[in-house]
């Protein structure tokens, strides 16, 4: 991919870039600002249209699937918790969006008292009394509320065949970045997911997950998994950065993490 093409802005965003996951896969990608993280998240999410080459999802080729096409067969979670769900709308509501993700829509009463009842249940589960502010404005929710309730509510509901995780506790505060941390842990484990998580935290890479890659330039220049990834210090990150890309790592938000 690549942006601005033919024009002084131009920028390589990925380049050559080959992966495979297997199924329940949960990979941490890091990198330096403008490694392609993001980008590359974006493109198999259908944000932007792919310049070359194929992105295959359990068999079937969505490289040239609209974005809203895709969203019957992914999850995501972006930076912003307000994005990807509607401030103004209630907790019900956008539970109610949630669950007819990639669905066809009908002209029927919207949310039923079994489906309520339903929601409410499912709420109950994160012990966060969401359920009883159902009728309550997502955007009246603190940012943490906000990625418990809808990842787990996504993830428990309508299992996507591969989850995306956008540096999705970045605007969190530390204490409530563990939570949710832990809780994406925790369910991408209970329901079997495959998930691809883009952090700046180099020990929750290290930590989470059964595969690391880390990407420089629209590339992915070191891929480890298993016991070495469980055996990997700060310190062997940056070591391989150097090796691979022949420079120093620098990425300021990164290194204080």
């Amino acid at each position: 991919k690549t942006f601005n093409k033919g024009t002084i802005n131009e920028k390589k965003a990925l380049q050559g870039l080959e992966l495979t996951l297997q199924s329940e896969d949960f990979v941490t990608i890091i990198g330096g600002n403008g490694a392609g993280k993001s980008t590359m998240l974006n493109m198999i999410a259908g944000v932007y249209p792919i310049d070359e080459g194929k992105i295959i999802l359990d068999g079937t080729d969505i490289s040239r699937k609209p974005e809203y096409a895709r969203a019957k067969y992914l999850g995501r979670v972006f930076q912003d918790p307000m994005k990807g769900t509607a401030a103004g709308m209630e907790i019900q509501e956008n539970l109610a969006l949630a669950y007819r993700r990639g669905k066809k829509r009908g002209l029927k009463w919207a949310i039923g008292k079994d489906e309520q009842v339903f929601y409410k249940e499912q709420l109950k589960a994160l012990d966060l009394g969401l359920e009883d502010r159902m009728t309550s404005k997502v955007g009246l929710l603190s940012g943490g509320e906000v990625f418990d309730g809808l990842l787990h509510f996504r993830a428990s509901l309508q299992k996507p065949q591969l989850l995306l995780l956008d540096e999705h506790t970045a605007a969190l505060d530390p204490k409530t970045a563990a939570k949710v941390l832990a809780l994406t842990e925790k369910i991408i484990a209970e329901h079997h997911l495959t998930a691809m998580m883009v952090t700046h935290n180099m020990k929750d890479a290290i930590r989470l997950g059964n595969r690391l890659i880390m990407m420089h330039e629209g590339r992915i220049i070191y891929d480890v998994a298993g016991e070495e990834k469980k055996n990997l210090q700060v310190s062997d990150l940056l070591a391989k950065f150097e090796q691979a890309s022949g420079g120093e790592f620098a990425n300021d938000r990164m290194m204080l993490a």
